[in-house]
């Protein structure tokens, strides 16, 4: 089954419920966004989960050094980068690395192969934001992409067209923040959304 990243968590009640729900991994975002969290909200959160649930800390060119600090701080396991960061940092990073890539037309997968990193993630172009646009891309760029590292899928992801973007790219993961979100609240997780997305994500077929 597709492994469920739920992103933008800023409480423990809905990281709780994520986890009860079935998500494998839970996203706390670092950088300007309405879901950002400071780290010793993060750590708080990070502490109160089951250990085998993924802790990762969303960052945008931030310093390498801060990165460090706050994963250690707050015990993440993997650190996703949404930025410009080059190959070199993703190196330095000490942890497992996810990083973004922002789709807008064909990628060159094979010049992927120059990032050490254990997964790369594709969300959605917008020139004013490096993330959270809460719009998909056209899937078809990148549906018969052969990349050298697992891919999750971000941008756009709902309970309503989670299971077709499994069917169609077989992703190793899926990502989601404002997707199962409640209504003009940012950064609060509808209880029902995240339940029925985890629940249509994992039963398509990879």
């Amino acid at each position: 089954m597709v492994r469920v990243k739920i992103c933008g968590i800023t409480n423990l009640e809905d990281a709780l419920l994520a986890v009860e729900a079935g998500a494998d991994a839970l996203g706390f975002v670092f950088a300007p966004s309405p879901r950002r969290v400071t780290p010793q909200e993060a750590g708080r959160i990070c502490r109160e989960l089951p250990p085998f649930v993924v802790r990762v800390g969303v960052f945008v060119d931030a310093p390498l050094e801060e990165v460090r600090a706050v994963a250690e701080s707050c015990g993440l396991d993997a650190v996703q980068l949404h930025g410009s960061e080059p190959p070199e940092y993703c190196r330095g990073v000490g942890r497992r690395v996810i990083k973004a890539l922002r789709v807008r037309e064909s990628l060159d997968a094979a010049s992927l192969k120059a990032y050490p990193v254990q997964a790369f993630l594709l969300d959605t172009y917008d020139a004013a934001r490096p993330g959270g646009t809460g719009r998909s891309f056209d899937w078809e760029l990148v549906r018969d992409l052969r990349f050298p590292r697992p891919f999750i899928l971000a941008g756009g992801l709902t309970p309503a067209n989670v299971a077709r973007a499994v069917a169609l790219l077989k992703p190793y993961g899926v990502d989601v923040s404002s997707g199962v979100e409640r209504e003009g609240q940012p950064g609060r997780k509808d209880p029902q959304k995240v339940k029925l997305f985890i629940a249509e994500a994992k039963k398509a077929v990879l």
